[in-house]
């Protein structure tokens, strides 16, 4: 183990010894001075003259684009808002002319409701008047043959009592009763 000790003791001076890292001598900083303005100048002009021109030319087209896309976008906006506004004039043109139709459709069904009642009832009155002639008949037929009836009652009813009655004295007496 000592000696491995003395080894790593006498590999420490040799590296202590070395010149160390070659961008620290100051022996070669004159030489390092030169490349590096040599190559930032170098680096300045491809960078100036053929990378920065190029990328200024993208962004410019970047930027037209955005700026032609906007605009394409904001002349798409404004047929919309016209399509819109055509579309809602449409649908309340046709919600009027709906609202028309039902209209006339409601009209037209009640002149030919108004028509058939205005029928019926006609129909109804005739029948009705029809209906109280013939029972007006019936009535006067009626009475004509209670009378009748009366009249030949009374007479079988005086012959039967055992007295005589003449036909004028019972028909007085049957339409006296018959008035009321």
């Amino acid at each position: 183990m000592a000696t491995q000790t003395h080894e790593a003791a006498g590999h420490a001076a040799e590296v202590a010894s070395a010149p160390g890292m070659p961008q620290l001598d100051f022996s070669n900083w004159g030489n390092q001075i030169f490349w590096l303005l040599i190559t930032l100048t170098v680096i300045y002009f491809v960078l100036s003259r053929i990378a920065l021109p190029r990328i200024a030319a993208v962004l410019a087209e970047r930027q037209g684009t955005i700026t032609n896309d906007i605009a394409a976008a904001e002349g798409l906006k404004a047929k919309a808002v016209e399509a819109e506004e055509a579309y809602n004039k449409a649908l309340a043109d046709a919600r009027a002319e709906a609202q028309n139709i039902v209209a006339e459709a409601k009209a037209e069904i009640q002149a030919g409701l108004d028509a058939a009642t205005a029928k019926a009832d006609a129909e109804i009155a005739a029948k009705a008047a029809e209906s109280e002639k013939a029972i007006a008949e019936i009535r006067a037929g009626a009475l004509e043959s209670v009378k009748e009836v009366a009249t030949d009652t009374a007479n079988e009813i005086v012959a039967a009592l055992g007295g005589q009655a003449d036909d004028a004295t019972i028909a007085a007496a049957v339409d006296t009763r018959m008035k009321g």
